[in-house]
């Protein structure tokens, strides 16, 4: 079992991954940015870690995340402005990139996003920045020594879903809800095997564990 840091916890992924990996037998901690939200990552056995990963330095991460063994990173901006973006969706994987390094953690999870996604709508500033952003966290991380595994989602739903999704490692573009990335980023975890490996993932008719067992190499 291992030792997992969050970041993004209380998100619409991160706050159903938690609960899944607790079951699962492993310890997690979650990065959270109101003080109020501490209990209820504790009332779903996550044990809160107060932090805004916008003002956090890499040394702060890196303190944060001392004796952890993975990082997930699943903390997104939501629209919420290009400096926000920046901070959040830019420079916050590579903070964790550095942290990771700092404390010898070689496992490191992200959350990405479909490079497909809006492609057939005219095109919105603040939209293009966000995808130049998720670009460069993804550049920085395959850059990396670590052991990554990026997870490119499709449109996200708000659903719990119902554990059947298409994943691969170029796939159509579609829609996932929520719980299917959690669940898939779940069971990714616990399939060390498949590392350094960039997967799209939508709703589909394959069951979670299933999809990631065929793409074993």
């Amino acid at each position: 079992m291992s030792n997992i840091f969050i970041i993004g916890a209380t998100g619409g992924v991160g706050s159903r991954l938690g609960p899944m990996l607790v079951s699962a037998g492993h310890t997690v901690t979650g990065l959270h940015r109101k003080p109020e939200q501490a209990d209820s990552l504790r009332a779903s056995g996550v044990q809160p870690c107060h932090g805004d990963i916008i003002d956090m330095t890499a040394d702060g991460l890196a303190k944060a995340s001392q004796g952890h063994d993975v990082i997930v990173f699943s903390a997104g901006a939501a629209g919420s402005g290009p400096d926000r973006t920046t901070a959040i969706d830019g420079n916050g994987p590579i903070k964790a990139i550095e942290a990771a390094k700092a404390n010898g953690i070689s496992r490191f999870y992200l959350v990405s996003v479909f490079l497909d996604a809006l492609r057939d709508q005219p095109p919105k500033e603040g939209f293009e920045h966000y995808m130049k952003m998720k670009r460069e966290a993804d550049n920085a991380l395959v850059a990396s020594d670590l052991e990554w595994v990026i997870l490119r989602p499709g449109t996200l739903i708000s659903e719990d879903g119902n554990g059947l999704v298409n994943a691969n490692r170029a796939i159509p573009y579609g829609k996932v809800a929520r719980g299917n990335v959690a669940a898939t980023l779940a069971v990714l975890i616990d399939s060390p095997e498949i590392n350094r490996e960039i997967i799209e993932l939508t709703n589909g008719n394959t069951p979670v564990l299933d999809a990631i067992r065929s793409l074993r190499r």
